[in-house]
């Protein structure tokens, strides 16, 4: 399931880095550089509020390097298909940083659930006690 994106990163914001791509192209692949790396900052960004700009940093500060998210694409044979899907991937990730989470319902355990860990218990504690008696 691919997420809407809600998102859309004025070009002024980001910033491109390119390099030789691996895979299919043959010859052509070791002339051009069809790799793309597209790099955002979220705090410097004019579309986030300072409010949605926290949630971002907190959902993606696995990803930030030097408080810049990076996104690398180089499935296509083309640099603009690569920066294309760059952008896309980027936005839908920021999307899904901006997503409130869901709220957990406390749930309590089942009766069932209860009864078989006592008697688990029970059991293991019968184990034990019979490896003192002897």
């Amino acid at each position: 399931m691919t997420p809407e994106r809600a998102v859309r990163l004025p070009e002024s914001e980001l910033s491109w880095r390119f390099s030789r791509s691996s895979g299919p192209g043959g010859q052509h692949v070791n002339t051009t550089e069809t790799r793309v790396e597209v790099l955002w900052s979220p705090a410097d960004s004019a579309v986030l509020t300072d409010e949605q700009k926290a949630r971002v940093a907190a959902r993606l500060r696995g990803r930030l390097v030097d408080g810049r998210v990076s996104v690398v694409a180089s499935t296509h044979r083309s640099q603009l298909r690569n920066r294309e899907e760059a952008v896309r991937r980027l936005e839908e990730l920021v999307a899904q940083a901006l997503r409130p989470a869901k709220k957990r319902r406390p749930t309590r355990p089942t009766r069932g659930s209860v009864e078989r860990r006592l008697e688990a218990k029970k059991r293991r504690s019968q184990v034990k006690r019979d490896r003192r008696d002897w």
